[in-house]
């Protein structure tokens, strides 16, 4: 019956002078939240709530969302999804609000709807549902996480999860520099449709290196930050570096060893030479000493 009603309201819809007023922009719903369809509309006069009937259904699909006419709901057209979660308001039909609520919005539900009155006069409008979900705190784990060594390549991953629509992500590093080019994004949704993000940047990794991620959902303007610094503690020598410095530093020191001993043995050897020398000059002398004492024979 509901169905025929509305075929006779599209029919004859040409014709409609009932204005009937939705919001223009989107309107933005949280997931597993209530939220309110805003419908209104206006009569030259005065009417029984017998006389009026208010259909809402998706734009696109056709599908049958509330159904309301001769005083009381017509959900014999429903479509399944859709059960046990619409009403009207009632009381205030009369007044002119045919809103809808939609009760425990889910990802499913975001798209537009169409709200369809008739009274004497026909008229409808549609608007737009999105649905949006805060993300949890990010969180950036490295890989890996030990025997790193300066100029390794490592991963930095950014996860969060449990959000709807899809984030924007930007990397940045300590300089705020934007490296969100180099990244690799990875999007599952759930039984539900929600989204766990994973954004992984691949770095060359530097000592007191500090990176973040920063995760936007523009649709509730929200945004969540996560960060991780690299310090020199976090960087292990390489085995072959550390072998090789601890060769060097024993041939140092041997080389010093053995460089101190020829020096000692050329300052003894100076010394013992001086000596002989000294010893030599003495003798020298005193055999001179003694010639010249000598008388002379007639």
């Amino acid at each position: 019956m509901l169905s025929l009603l509305l075929t006779a309201m599209l029919a004859v819809q040409a014709l409609a002078v009932m204005e009937v007023q939705v919001p223009e922009q989107p309107m933005v719903a949280l997931h597993g939240r209530d939220a309110i369809l805003n419908c209104s509309f206006s009569h030259a006069s005065s009417f029984n709530l017998s006389d009026l009937s208010v259909f809402w259904q998706l734009t696109d699909t056709k599908r049958s969302v509330h159904g309301y006419s001769e005083g009381h709901d017509q959900l014999t057209d429903q479509a399944e999804s859709f059960a046990n979660r619409t009403s009207l308001f009632p009381a205030q039909l009369g007044l002119g609000n045919a809103s809808l609520l939609l009760r425990r919005v889910g990802v499913a539900d975001e798209g537009s709807y169409t709200c369809f009155v008739r009274v004497q006069d026909y008229g409808s409008a549609a608007l737009m549902l999105q649905v949006a979900a805060p993300y949890s705190k990010p969180v950036v784990t490295l890989e890996p996480e030990s025997n790193l060594r300066p100029g390794d390549e490592v991963a930095l991953t950014c996860l969060a999860y449990g959000g709807f629509p899809e984030a924007i992500v930007i990397w940045q590093d300590g300089g705020g520099r934007n490296l969100t080019d180099n990244i690799t994004m990875s999007l599952v949704a759930n039984e539900e449709g929600l989204f766990t993000m994973t954004s992984m940047l691949r770095v060359v990794l530097e000592p007191n290196s500090t990176y973040s991620c920063r995760l936007i959902n523009q649709l509730l303007g929200e945004e969540g930050y996560a960060s991780v610094t690299i310090t020199g503690q976090n960087i292990a020598f390489p085995p072959v570096a550390l072998w090789v410095t601890i060769g060097l530093a024993v041939c140092l020191l041997v080389l010093l060893i053995a460089l101190a001993a020829v020096c000692r043995r050329k300052i003894k050897e100076s010394c013992e030479e001086a000596r002989r020398e000294a010893e030599e000059a003495k003798e020298l002398e005193e055999d001179e000493s003694k010639t010249a004492m000598t008388p002379l024979k007639s």
